[in-house]
Formats: C-alpha cells, sequence, structure tokens
C-alpha cells in the first residue's frame, strides 16, 4: 500500500481533515497579534481607562483575538473527534490488503503479522505526525511573515537559520533512513524469534533490535544540539533588535516573543517529524513491493 494510494482512495475524508487542521492552526498563528494590540490599548495612555474612546480602541482587536480563539478551539476538537472514525477505516484497508496479499504470496503468520503492525504506522502518520508537520510549516511560515510587519530584519534574521536548518535535516533524514531499514528489518523476525521459545535467541534478538535505534538517538542528540546552538543566536539577535534598536511597545514585544518562541518550538520538532517520514517512506516500500 503506497502513500499515494490512500491519498487516491480516501482523497475525500483525507482533505476534510488535512482542512481542519490548516483552519485550527491559522486562527492560532494569527492570535499573538491581536493579543498584542489588546495589550497595547491597555496600556496606552492617551485613552483615559475604560472610556468611549478606550472601547473604541481596543473592542476590534480583542473581538478579532476572541474570534481567532473560537475558531482554533473548535477546529481542534472537531479533528479530534473525526480522525479516529476517518484513520481508523484506512487502517482497516490497509490491514486486509497486506493480508490478502500475505495470503497469495503464501507468507509465514510471523511475517504477515509483522507487516500488519509495520503498516499501522500509515495510520499514526496521518492522524499525529502530519497534523504536527502542518502545524510546524505554518507556524515558522506564519511566524515569518508575522514578524515581517513588525520588522522586516526579525523576519530575515529567522529566514537566514531556516536555509542552514534545511540542509542540516537533509542530513538527517538521509542517515537515520538507513537505520529505520535495518530496524524494520529486524522487526518483522520478531515473531519467529519468540517462536523458538529460547531466552538466549530472544535477549541477542533484542541486542542486535536496539542497535539502529541507538544510532538514531545519536544523530538526533547532534542534530538537536545544532539546531539550539543556531535557534540561540536568533533568539539573542531578535531580542536586540526588538528592545534595543526598534523600542517596541510593550504589545509588540509580546507579538515578538510569541512569535519567535513558536518558531523555535516547531523548529525543535522536525528531527522527530524527518524521523517518522523516513520510517514511513520504509515501509511503504515494503508494502508496496508485496504487491508488485
Amino acid at each position: 500500500m503506497h502513500i499515494s494510494d490512500l491519498f487516491r482512495k480516501h482523497k475525500f475524508a483525507v482533505a476534510f481533515a488535512l482542512s481542519l487542521i490548516v483552519i485550527e492552526n491559522v486562527a492560532w498563528i494569527i492570535e499573538p497579534t491581536f493579543f498584542g494590540q489588546v495589550i497595547d490599548a491597555i496600556f496606552d495612555e492617551d485613552y483615559a481607562s475604560f472610556s468611549a474612546e478606550w472601547w473604541q480602541y481596543a473592542l476590534i482587536p480583542m473581538g478579532w483575538w476572541t474570534a481567532m480563539f473560537i475558531i482554533n478551539s473548535g477546529m481542534g476538537a472537531l479533528r479530534r473527534y473525526v480522525d479516529p472514525k476517518i484513520f481508523m477505516n484506512i487502517f482497516t484497508d490497509i490491514a486486509n490488503s497486506v493480508s490478502t496479499v500475505s495470503l497469495e504470496k503464501g507468507y509465514s503468520i510471523s511475517k504477515t503479522t509483522a507487516r500488519a503492525q509495520l503498516s499501522y504506522e500509515y495510520i499514526v502518520f496521518f492522524e499525529f505526525r502530519m497534523p504536527e508537520i502542518i502545524e510546524n510549516i505554518i507556524a515558522i511560515g506564519g511566524a515569518m511573515i508575522a514578524l515581517y510587519f513588525i520588522d522586516y530584519r526579525i523576519s530575515l534574521t529567522c529566514l537566514g537559520i531556516v536555509i542552514p536548518l534545511f540542509y542540516l535535516s537533509k542530513i538527517y533524514s538521509r542517515k537515520v533512513s538507513v537505520y529505520q531499514k535495518d530496524f524494520h528489518d529486524h522487526y518483522e523476525n520478531m515473531f519467529e524469534i519468540f517462536s523458538r521459545k529460547d531466552p538466549g535467541i530472544v535477549r541477542d534478538f533484542f541486542n542486535k533490535y536496539a542497535i539502529p535505534q541507538k544510532r538514531i538517538g545519536v544523530w538526533n542528540a547532534l542534530n538537536f544540539g545544532f539546531m539550539r546552538f543556531f535557534l540561540l543566536s536568533v533568539f539573542i539577535v531578535v531580542l536586540y533588535i526588538s528592545i534595543v534598536l526598534d523600542g517596541l511597545s510593550a504589545g509588540e514585544i509580546y507579538s515578538v516573543v510569541a512569535y519567535l518562541w513558536t518558531f523555535i518550538t516547531a523548529t525543535e520538532f522536525l528531527p522527530e517529524l524527518l524521523e517518522s517520514w523516513t520510517s514511513l517512506k520504509d515501509i511503504s516500500r515494503r508494502l508496496k513491493t508485496e504487491e508488485v
């Protein structure tokens, strides 16, 4: 079962689920802008507290912020309600396809069971990882766009860090894909190993089974360390621009910090998402080969 096959067969259901994710996260990324304007309205000395002028000045951004919050919360609740129904239906089709092909090719029960279990990674990816990927794309892109309207130099600083992080992520993905293949090779033999009922064989198997994950952990640690170093430099530069060079208002500083923190948090999740993606590609290759 290839990834493209899933989209073709369940394209409307998957598109609906993805649209909820997009709406939810677009509303979320807009919130800090309006909330920053609300803060400025509260601390603005040109208006008497709670006067008619103050309400006119503060009511519009407060209304927009409330609307974004309601949209974000509503779409999030709806998505969490419909996702299990959509993706478990997809998993039923995948498991049935794996079982049918295995019977036709005469695979062992051990290999069939293992591949059925591995195929569940499709559901994990689309139900949990795909929302995170979309969320992080919107967070990174939206944060840079929002920061551009506050000060273009802050946005360019963030953009400058995205480029090296992109190439660093490509290297990480290429290295991890090798270990993901090794990990899945071992996983397919797990049920057969247990059937031998020999503790020594089981212990030796799991010692080898852990090696790919340990090596992935090493690359994950290196990648995370480099990313944090780059992000620290961005944080310092942005704070310097915001406070020293621009003299931004309290509300604008809140918006900058909120968007910057969103940007940093989103980039930190990249290695984990790439690991999930490379794992899914290897599983897709295995299941696709069965159907040829």
